[in-house]
């Protein structure tokens, strides 16, 4: 029984300790395997630094923006590809090499300037008086966006959006924390009865004006 009971615990030691230093040996490869990119966004035909630029790690869920000078930094694996985006420039990938020595490697980005192509335009003269004149009293001017946003802004759109469109998270986490912090309010003592105050009727008769009470269909 005793020499049963001494080979299990020499079994037992000797699988934990392989599977500890197993561990640990996975682990120092993952803390080799991280480095530190440094390093500058430029023009690739004036070389001056572009600011704003987004540098994210390819396929991963993480990373940063450059400052006013163009400067960023960012930790990443060996073998990873960075991504380089901003508005007005072609977007460019960088993979980072796996026989890079040591912890931290610096770089310089060229950002070459991207061409956009408008719609055309043809701008053509009325050819007399009385057209203008013409124009000008029926002619049926499309809205401009301008017009359409302040549509769209309206007192009336807004408030059926606000009745229409759900919370997002924030806004959730928020009205729960204020449901907390009043009921919270209360604690050891009888909650407080409405039915005398005079804001909450104003409150009912108001939202009776407004017909919140209405069964929808």
């Amino acid at each position: 029984m005793m020499k049963r009971l001494l080979k299990f615990f020499i079994f037992t030691s000797l699988y934990c300790s392989i599977a500890y230093f197993s561990t640990a040996q996975q682990f120092l490869d993952h803390w080799d395997n991280i480095i530190q990119i440094t390093g500058t966004t430029m023009t690739a035909d004036s070389l001056r630094a572009v600011p704003d630029v987004v540098i994210t790690v390819k396929n991963k869920d993480r990373g940063v923006l450059s400052n006013d000078h163009g400067l960023f930094s960012i930790a990443c694996e060996k073998g990873d590809t960075l991504q380089f985006t901003a508005l007005g420039f072609r977007s460019k990938e960088y993979p980072i090499s796996t026989a890079i020595k040591g912890k931290y490697f610096n770089m310089v980005q060229l950002m070459v300037q991207d061409t956009f192509y408008l719609p055309e335009t043809i701008i053509k003269p009325i050819p007399s008086g009385k057209a203008f004149d013409y124009a000008f009293k029926y002619w049926d001017i499309g809205e401009d966006q301008y017009e359409l946003a302040k549509e769209n802004m309206n007192e009336e759109a807004m408030w059926r959006l606000m009745q229409t469109l759900p919370k997002n998270g924030a806004e959730n986490q928020s009205a729960y924390q204020r449901q907390q912090a009043q009921s919270a309010y209360y604690y050891g003592q009888v909650r407080r009865m409405n039915i005398l105050n005079p804001f909450k009727w104003n409150e009912f008769f108001e939202a009776w004006k407004r017909g919140d009470f209405r069964k929808k269909h």
